[in-house]
């Protein structure tokens, strides 16, 4: 009798499915910490988004920090959801990855049920359902603020979402950053960003973003020459998401930092 859940769930939702059959799985529904313990564990930290000409584009450092300490040098922060949508996470790195993983059969398991895909409305209200239910865990010190990307083929273009610990959900227009580099990030984009771009220049102007979130915010990480470990940058358009190979992406920063060394504060914006 208890297996006929799995015949029959009754929901398109897998969040859903998982309350019923196994809520212990799920991050927001365990049971609280005794302690918070936020700052002993691993935060990842800056994510940038931006809008191009028929996409958006969204790029992550790799740096993860406990306190003071860097703890990890290679973490993930930007994941593909589903063929046309990306999530970037900020904040305690093991309940994002989690989250962002969740999400992703979230996404599937409705398209499946439904036959389907959800709007882009419903994809950045599902997520923003699972940051709500994360809310005990954020009191705790375990705080999960991600950053949405999709492709819109309403709009034929991309739109971003971000949201606050409570799950409120925000279109943001043209670009947004998430994470303890985001004012730095925020302030290079409002300079280098170009309304209907190509995605490659949106490739680059976010890759400058995030030098310059790194050169003023030590949890950031700027890309690390000697031990290869370069952005995780991914583009999605009408033909898909497309994760942007580390060779490159290399060549793209390389490039970059060879403007750097000429001008260490990177390009300006010209006056209008």
């Amino acid at each position: 009798m208890r297996d006929s859940i799995f015949l029959d769930t009754g929901s398109s939702s897998f969040t859903e499915f998982l309350t019923a059959y196994a809520p212990h799985l799920l991050p927001g529904r365990r049971e609280g910490i005794a302690t918070p313990i936020g700052d002993a564990i691993p935060h990842a930290t800056t994510i940038v988004a931006a809008t191009c000409a028929g996409g958006v584009v969204m790029a992550g450092d790799r740096r993860a920090t406990s306190g003071n300490m860097i703890s990890q040098r290679d973490v993930e922060k930007v994941y593909r959801t589903d063929d046309y949508s990306c999530m970037g996470i900020a904040g305690t790195a093991s309940t994002g990855i989690e989250m962002a993983r969740l999400y992703r059969v979230e996404l599937e398991h409705y398209e499946k049920r439904e036959g389907r895909t959800l709007s882009v409305e419903g994809k950045a209200n599902r997520l923003a359902t699972m940051i709500r239910e994360n809310l005990p865990n954020a009191m705790q010190g375990l705080v999960v603020v991600p950053l949405f990307a999709a492709y819109d083929p309403d709009r034929d273009a991309g739109r971003i979402f971000g949201y606050d610990v409570g799950g409120g959900p925000y279109e943001q227009q043209q670009f947004h950053a998430i994470g303890s580099g985001s004012i730095f990030a925020r302030g290079s984009l409002k300079k280098l960003y170009r309304e209907n771009a190509s995605p490659a220049d949106t490739v680059l102007a976010c890759l400058q973003a995030l030098y310059d979130a790194a050169d003023d915010d030590s949890a950031t990480g700027g890309p690390d020459v000697t031990r290869k470990i370069w952005p995780i940058v991914a583009t999605i358009t009408d033909e898909g998401f497309r994760r942007l190979p580390d060779d490159e992406v290399a060549e793209l920063v390389q490039g970059m930092l060879e403007g750097r060394m000429t001008d260490p504060d990177g390009p300006v914006a010209p006056l209008r």
